[in-house]
């Protein structure tokens, strides 16, 4: 029988530990969608912009990672973050960098990778930084905020990566 009841982490505050609970479901039902899918469609370009999964995968942990650190910590990524984005996220002309020639396997360690760093990192955020407004530049933030923001974004992209295999199946 499935569960729909929450399982949170108990070393933290509810609001926190109910955030990486959804997002950690979030995850879930996206590895549910790449399940069984042809390894071989991934960086095949089925978009109107030619996008392909991997391409989206990428983003998604290149995004997680970017609110994590920069705007969550206010930091720079750390060395070993760094080195699993060679790519910049977006080329010259705004689109999604064409990223290819990476394995599902290796797009599934980067997304468990920065939501390992994810989970370390708010685990250890103090309380009083939950809800602290961050001034960025042109913009206020809180980390409550990009969790929020975060869920979303990748159940945006889980349902066009289920497009864009159906689109590469056809092809």
């Amino acid at each position: 029988m499935r569960s729909l009841a929450l399982s949170l982490h108990a070393d933290r505050p509810l609001d926190i530990t109910s955030w990486l609970w959804a997002l950690d479901d979030a995850r879930r039902r996206t590895l549910e969608t790449l399940a069984g899918m042809d390894a071989a469609l991934i960086d095949v370009p089925a978009g109107p912009q030619g996008e392909t999964i991997g391409m989206l995968l990428y983003h998604i942990a290149a995004i997680e990672a970017d609110w994590l650190f920069a705007d969550v910590l206010e930091r720079e990524f750390p060395e070993a973050v760094t080195a699993l984005f060679p790519h910049d996220v977006r080329d010259g002309a705004g689109h999604l960098s064409n990223v290819i020639g990476q394995s599902l396997d290796e797009h599934l360690a980067r997304l468990a990778t920065v939501r390992s760093y994810l989970h370390r990192e708010l685990k250890s955020l103090p309380d009083a930084d939950w809800r602290r407004v961050r001034q960025m530049t042109g913009y206020t933030v809180t980390p409550e905020w990009v969790l929020h923001h975060l869920l979303q974004h990748e159940a945006e992209h889980r349902g066009q990566i289920g497009w864009l295999h159906t689109l590469a199946k056809a092809t």
